[in-house]
């Protein structure tokens, strides 16, 4: 396959997990790997073949695996990696404790592969089977921003077990010419990456465009996409049919008809579970990572975002976007309004749980 360079916006599992493949496999210094969900299935067998084998030519593999995520590959799982030198951590285990629900909540659901300071991809995927058929939003950079994230992901790689962090060095915002990396830790106050998209929104101009699996947006970020919309911006936000969390599905349904009342337009994805996260404002300015738009991410999650303008990038993401909403069929406000009573009955249950879906 065609890699873009330098810079390639995958959507399918497939191809991405190819690239990375063939990229681990041409490792020479180091492989450093974050994820949320690592399977012991058939994909992450591929994935591990390939870190034995890097790690028994001299390069340096770490990984950096959400406990609750990655458990089906916690006990003897990596063993032949570890043997070969390499290093494995789970970040986070579950301690029983008088918060276990909210801290339970708090996890590691940052996605980032770093290969010798040249290559490096940021986005929506785990390293899974599971999601083989979704799509999703991976984006994989050749260039120097590589030895940035990589000193993003040794300083996750060192607070791994950690319950106290400091979260203004976790969460500094880091700019690298036309890109700012934004950051979240868990924390009800500072939420940085929603600030910033709703910025972004506020300031657009003519058009934006959101992929997002869950759609479950605070009150400011419901506001700025209303009041974006009075002004004339043509908002368009596309969300799976049906995603893997039906609850989701069944609570996200209270907040289309007022948006949509507003001009907000919604798209639903049919073909499968739609698990891009990501926004493009004006054509311009995109917006790509591991956070979903939902309290969860913004309140509980580690989570990380690439914004920037580079043109590249923007032109890949308005073609993704746009064959999205070609596969997707349009929100019908009678309907929605003539929803049964039951629905109705399980959204006004579900709202006191809304943080934690």
């Amino acid at each position: 396959m065609q890699i873009n360079k330098p810079y390639h916006l995958f959507s399918e599992p497939p191809e991405y997990y190819n690239s990375m493949l063939n990229d681990i496999q041409e490792a020479r210094r180091y492989v450093f790997l974050e994820t949320f969900r690592f399977a012991n299935d058939a994909i992450g067998k591929r994935f591990l073949h390939k870190l034995v084998e890097a790690a028994g030519r001299g390069v340096r593999v770490k990984l950096l695996l959400d406990y609750w995520g990655s458990s089906g590959v916690r006990g003897d799982f990596f063993n032949q990696l570890t043997e070969k030198g390499g290093e494995v951590r789970f970040f986070k285990k579950i301690k029983l404790n008088f918060d276990i629900i909210t801290k339970s909540h708090r996890r590691n659901h940052r996605k980032l592969l770093v290969i010798d300071d040249t290559i490096s991809y940021i986005g929506s995927s785990n390293i899974t089977g599971y999601n083989i058929n979704w799509r999703e939003s991976v984006l994989r950079m050749e260039s120097g921003i590589a030895s940035v994230f990589k000193k993003l992901f040794l300083q996750d790689f060192r607070i791994y077990d950690n319950f106290v962090i400091s979260r203004y060095y976790h969460t500094k915002t880091i700019n690298y010419y036309n890109f700012k990396i934004i950051r979240d830790v868990p924390n009800i106050a500072l939420k940085k990456i929603n600030a910033e998209l709703i910025k972004r929104i506020r300031q657009s101009k003519r058009s934006i465009y959101i992929e997002t699996p869950y759609f479950l947006p605070g009150f400011l970020f419901r506001r700025a996409l209303m009041l974006a919309a009075r002004r004339g911006v043509k908002i368009t936000v596309v969300i799976p049919k049906r995603s893997d969390v039906h609850l989701i599905d069944i609570l996200r349904n209270k907040y289309l008809g007022p948006l949509h009342k507003m001009g907000v337009r919604f798209l639903f994805y049919e073909p499968n579970n739609l698990h891009a996260k990501l926004m493009l404002i004006d054509d311009k300015v995109f917006a790509l990572g591991s956070s979903n738009i939902d309290y969860r991410s913004f309140r509980y999650m580690f989570e990380i975002m690439l914004l920037g303008s580079e043109k590249s990038i923007s032109e890949q993401i308005y073609n993704h976007v746009k064959l999205s909403m070609d596969q997707s069929i349009p929100f019908v406000f009678e309907a929605w309004k003539n929803r049964p009573f039951i629905d109705r009955f399980f959204e006004w249950l579900l709202i006191p749980f809304r943080h934690l879906l």
